[in-house]
């Protein structure tokens, strides 16, 4: 599945290492683990490159060893990570987390990090007049005052010649102390919102499609996630529903940075609301079946058939290991 020739997209916020258990057992009890990074938006551009569509990622990380780790593994999927601010005095954040097909604790070490020192000066390393998409998420704007600065001011922008897409991306323990109200704010200036229904109803007290419209009536699109139900978006007065596949979940973390990406793509690409969906829907199953963030790609001769299969073809696939 590739969506070729439909512009760049830059995406913006933190990547951690993270560190994963690499034995079975209580955590306090481990002694291997298994270090990888990770990152929401980062992983989006990631998923991005492996559909085709050139992304960078913008952020900072510190001067230090974890720095170098997360540069390497993002650019190792062809995500071009040359606009990154490498900070000489605040570390790269750090999180650990178990993995579990039943979730995955997490426990971050991010505050005072390299990338909650942003501010209004990262917008110029965005390369606006170059992308068609700026991808931004609901976390950056727990980091910092000088964080949710930057945010504000991007999307308050002129647009000239590229959208906004704002993923939503509750993580609760980032707003301890702070005011999630903002969320809503920022929502109702981007030009694409993706929440799901669980989170929604969270931070704005309903994961209705309609009534999430009605509180953000400025997007012009808003994907709604209802997990393993599927996905509705609202876009020009109407309402596109797909059910998700059916998949052998392996680890449900990533899925929903997958799910956007793909989206993303076919929406780059001009596709109809059907195949935009269903596209988000076949990237994240290829989160869904594996342990890593951004797993392989599923082949095309899988991808290519259901992306336009007639509804009973795509509502009776599996998908497995």
């Amino acid at each position: 599945m590739r969506f070729e020739h439909v512009g760049g997209v830059v995406c913006l916020g933190e990547t951690m290492v993270m560190m994963v258990p690499a034995e079975p057992g209580p955590v306090h009890l481990v002694r291997t683990w298994h270090r990888a990074v990770g990152g929401a938006e980062s992983n989006v551009a990631c998923h991005l490159t492996r559909l085709g569509v050139p992304s960078s990622w913008v952020s900072a990380v510190g001067d230090d060893s974890f720095g170098l780790a997360v540069l390497d593994a993002v650019a190792g999927f062809g995500v071009d990570v040359s606009r990154v601010r490498v900070d000489p005095t605040r570390p790269t954040g750090l999180y650990v987390k178990e993995a579990s097909p039943h979730g995955s604790p997490v426990r971050y070490y991010r505050r005072g990090s390299a990338a909650s020192g942003m501010g209004l000066e990262m917008i110029d390393r965005l390369g606006l007049g170059e992308v068609a998409l700026v991808h931004v998420s609901g976390i950056t704007a727990a980091l910092s005052d000088s964080c949710l600065a930057m945010l504000r001011e991007l999307l308050r922008r002129p647009r000239h010649g590229y959208r906004i897409s704002f993923d939503l991306n509750w993580r609760p323990a980032l707003w301890a102390g702070r005011d999630p109200r903002v969320l809503r704010e920022l929502a109702d200036m981007a030009d694409i919102v993706l929440a799901g229904s669980d989170e929604a109803e969270l931070v704005w007290g309903t994961g209705d499609p309609r009534r999430l419209r009605e509180l953000l009536p400025g997007p012009v699109s808003l994907v709604v996630k209802q997990g393993a139900d599927g996905a509705t978006l609202l876009e020009d007065g109407e309402a596109h529903f797909e059910p998700a596949l059916r998949v052998e979940v392996v680890e449900p973390v990533g899925a929903g940075d997958a799910f956007a990406a793909g989206f993303l793509a076919a929406t780059l690409a001009g596709q109809a609301p059907s195949v935009r969906l269903r596209a988000g829907h076949l990237q994240a199953a290829s989160a869904l079946l594996t342990a890593e963030d951004v797993g392989d790609p599923l082949p095309d001769d899988v991808t290519a058939p259901l992306l336009h299969a007639d509804p009973r073809t795509w509502a009776s696939a599996r998908l497995e290991v």
